[in-house]
């Protein structure tokens, strides 16, 4: 981080314009964590029936760099930015693409479940930033338990 290049947090949303097979979402991660470690990119990917939702962080060059690549992607439509703000420190800093395949529950089985990420699209910034946060959070709470239970 530089003062010319600030570090950035970018969190955008999309929708795949194709279906994924599980080899063909496999084959996506692995370029993009190349793409991303080569760029000193971190950062998570949400997918979940046909949407994707990826927050960016590293240095501004970087992820504006790394936005313009997914922009070109056919494989996305309907790109917007959610949230773009500077950071002190990365959220993911270990992570050049954490991945969570996103599962339906039963009914009633997990309070407070998110089952759409069309709320996210309405553009509120203080819920896009309260979401982030939380899924922030879920990510290194469960990034710790499996240390600790290894």
């Amino acid at each position: 981080m530089t003062e010319d290049h600030p570090l950035i947090s970018l969190v955008y949303c999309s929708s795949a314009t194709q279906t994924f097979s599980d080899g063909e979402l496999a084959d996506l991660l692995a370029t993009s964590r190349r793409s991303n470690n080569a760029h000193d990119v971190t950062g998570l990917l949400l997918f979940r029936e046909g949407e994707f939702v990826q927050i960016l962080e590293g240095d501004r060059y970087d992820v504006e760099e790394a936005m313009k690549r997914i922009s070109a992607d056919p494989r996305h439509n309907d790109i917007r930015i959610l949230l773009e703000e500077p950071i002190h420190a990365r959220r993911f800093a270990d992570w050049t693409m954490g991945y969570q395949p996103m599962i339906v529950p039963a009914p009633g089985e997990v309070h407070g479940y998110r089952d759409t990420f069309e709320d996210l699209r309405m553009g509120d910034h203080d819920m896009v930033g309260r979401a982030l946060m939380e899924l922030t959070m879920w990510f290194r709470v469960r990034e710790s338990g499996a240390e600790l239970s290894a």
